[in-house]
């Protein structure tokens, strides 16, 4: 014990005797920053040429279009399930790399506004509900005639109940022309939403240069194996099946059963005598009770002679 203390006192000592050493270390220098290069921003650099954004919009009508016939579900953003107004336009435009709310009333603050006559494929024109004193948005669909072209048509999923699904529809003489509130451009430099790019699908010639440039793999030598056809063994059927074990339950149930049903053939007879007798006890009695009038009838003939014989008599003697 004494060691490990003399031990434990050198270590202390040491390390006191080290920190004044780390304390008096002086920083290194600090390494330089790179300067940083200042770029011109300019919005009119990033923004799409306005062919790209014409081409687009084609392409985003044409896709639209390939929707209809969709049915119209309440929330729906999927062509597998359905389209309500707005999720048909987000998944149109998402498609695309262009993020659209899934909202109508939110829509009205998308991009920038643009005149009535002045709407383009590609554009979002909004309308109001179906009541006649509505006045927020209710109702929304994607433009798809040209600039100035009349009437004004627009794809969209309609919650009608002769027509609930994507079809085409204007808004000229209808009941959209009521109901219009105003056109929203999204597509095009001052619109405020960016478009994301979206990851292109690998095509055929980059997958057949990849697999050129990837190393061969050599092929594996071929080695004929011979096989060998055994028949399997067939086991012959037995002729005779053998019998199965009866269970001891079974078998005590069965000596129940028929002595229950002696009991009840036993009580048969018994019961048939029973009544035979009590028949028999009866016609003795009716017999009984027949025969005691005639023997009354027998006993006064008898009686009746005796006594006029007797009356006979008494004469006699008094002579």
């Amino acid at each position: 014990m004494r060691y490990i203390w003399m031990i434990f006192g050198v270590l202390l000592v040491a390390m006191l005797a080290m920190l004044p050493r780390l304390g008096n270390r002086k920083p290194g220098p600090m390494p330089e920053k790179a300067p940083v290069q200042q770029v011109a921003y300019s919005p009119a650099a990033l923004a799409p040429s306005a062919p790209a954004n014409l081409a687009r919009a084609d392409s985003i009508v044409a896709f639209g279009l390939a929707q209809r016939g969709t049915p119209y579900v309440w929330a729906g953003t999927s062509p597998l399930t359905g389209f309500d107004c707005s999720g048909f336009i987000m998944y149109t435009f998402a498609h695309f790399g262009v993020p659209i709310p899934h909202s109508t009333a939110l829509l009205v603050d998308v991009g920038r506004p643009v005149a009535r006559a002045e709407a383009q494929p590609g554009d979002i024109v909004v309308f109001t509900g179906t009541a006649q004193t509505s006045t927020t948005p209710g109702h929304a669909g994607i433009v798809i005639s040209r600039r100035g072209e009349l009437p004004l048509r627009f794809v969209h999923a309609s919650s009608s109940r002769r027509e609930p699904f994507v079809k085409v529809s204007q808004v000229e003489d209808s009941d959209y022309e009521r109901r219009f509130m105003q056109v929203r451009r999204v597509l095009g430099p001052g619109t405020g939403v960016v478009a994301t790019a979206r990851a292109k699908a690998p095509t055929v010639a980059t997958v057949t240069a990849a697999a050129r440039v990837a190393s061969p793999v050599p092929a594996m030598p071929a080695r004929t194996v011979a096989v060998e056809e055994t028949a399997a063994p067939v086991t012959a059927l037995p002729k005779v099946l053998p019998k199965l074990p009866v269970s001891r339950r079974v078998a005590a149930r069965k000596p129940a059963a028929k002595t229950a049903t002696t009991r009840k053939a036993s009580t048969k007879p018994v019961a048939k005598a029973k009544t035979v007798a009590k028949t028999g006890a009866k016609a003795a009695k009716t017999r009984k009770a027949t025969a005691r009038p005639t023997a009354k009838v027998s006993t006064q003939a008898k009686s009746t002679p005796a006594k006029t014989a007797t009356k006979k008599k008494k004469p006699a003697t008094s002579r």
